[in-house]
């Protein structure tokens, strides 16, 4: 009997288009002879549309899109289990969601009323890992080091410009780099080297989000790692993000190939073993499950600097993610599995919780 697996992707953020590169590299990677792959897709207007099983790997994201009509499916009423209907009856959800409304516990909280087993970070993890502010404040209740910041919402910001620009200009040292507190994949992230950059930065930022953060720029090299696992999460080797461009982003990322990776990278036993300890201390901090990527600066004095994690990252042929299981030793498509399996442990877990309290 094949296990009945939903690709949840699409969604209504700033990140629609990486969650589409997503889910076709994760349904080129899936082994079909074990899994039942059934697409369900959320426009960006919001509507979630259910496709019949795919037969095989997505050749494009248009085809994931449901592009001709053809191929449209009924909408939205089909996601949910119909009790008399046993094709309906998803058992596990793999969720290639991006951004808000997706990676941030939204759909997370869904999944969980719904009863339904799924991939990766629980409703915690994901809200507390989207909002920039809330992981840097958690990191440092666990000890992590990280770089001076500030950060406010939309209406301090109208309110009070020349305080927080002289706080800013006073508490900080150039450059800054203003970031929204709650979206990924370098999305509205500016550098400013000056006031007037800062200000032009901060507009931007609230674009995408009521609340920024700007943080003090940092010369140091940019090291990520892998996590894997639930109650006890394994790291994989470091690799280093190399871009040819001023900062890593998202057209770095995803658009123009400029940047380069080194993999793994060039690092001293005494380092990894920093790293490692570091970024099973935010994955601990934040209760996560399933998967992260750490992201760290290390000083030339071989201090760890958190950044952030990203609770679901990318799972692009080009994303450093799966690059780095890859290179440990973990194949793309082990991964996945792997990732099911620890999905479906969860629940598993949370169910006997359940029942017990049930006889009590």
């Amino acid at each position: 009997m094949k296990i009945k697996l939903g690709l949840l992707y699409g969604g209504k953020s700033a990140e629609h288009e990486v969650s589409l590169l997503t889910a076709r590299a994760v349904s080129q990677a899936i082994n079909f002879d074990k899994y039942e792959v059934y697409p369900i897709y959320i426009t960006k207007t919001g509507e979630w549309i259910k496709g019949s099983a795919l037969v095989g790997p997505a050749e494009s994201t248009k085809t994931l899109q449901f592009g001709s009509e053809a191929s449209k499916p009924n909408s939205i009423a089909s996601f949910l289990p119909v009790e008399d209907d046993e094709t309906s009856k998803l058992d596990v959800i793999f969720p290639l969601l991006h951004g808000p409304n997706g990676e941030d516990g939204t759909v997370q909280g869904l999944l969980e009323v719904l009863n339904l087993p799924y991939v990766g970070n629980g409703v915690l993890a994901s809200a507390a890992g989207m909002d920039k502010v809330v992981m840097k404040q958690l990191f440092a209740q666990a000890g992590l080091s990280q770089v001076p910041y500030m950060h406010f919402i939309r209406k301090e910001w109208k309110n009070n410009q020349k305080t927080l620009l002289d706080q800013m200009e006073k508490s900080l040292q150039w450059p800054l780099f203003v970031k929204p507190a709650n979206l990924g994949s370098s999305v509205g992230i500016t550098k400013a080297a000056n006031r007037e950059e800062l200000m032009k930065a901060i507009e931007l930022a609230f674009k995408y989000d009521r609340k920024i953060i700007v943080e003090q720029g940092i010369k140091a090299r940019e090291l990520e790692m892998s996590v894997l696992g639930n109650d006890q999460p394994k790291c994989s080797i470091a690799g280093e993000v190399l871009p040819t461009k001023d900062f890593y982003d998202y057209e770095a990322k995803y658009e123009d190939g400029t940047t380069n990776y080194a993999i793994p990278a060039i690092v001293s036993d005494e380092l990894l073993k920093k790293m490692e300890d570091a970024a099973v201390r935010a994955f601990k901090v934040l209760d996560c499950s399933g998967l992260v990527r750490a992201d760290f600066f290390v000083t030339d004095e071989e201090e760890v600097i958190i950044n952030e994690v990203n609770t679901m990252p990318g799972f692009t042929p080009i994303s450093m993610y799966p690059k780095l299981w890859i290179e440990s030793g973990l194949s793309y498509s082990e991964l996945i599995e792997e990732l099911i399996t620890l999905a479906l442990e969860r629940y598993e877990e949370k169910q006997q919780l359940e029942h017990s309290k049930d006889g009590e």
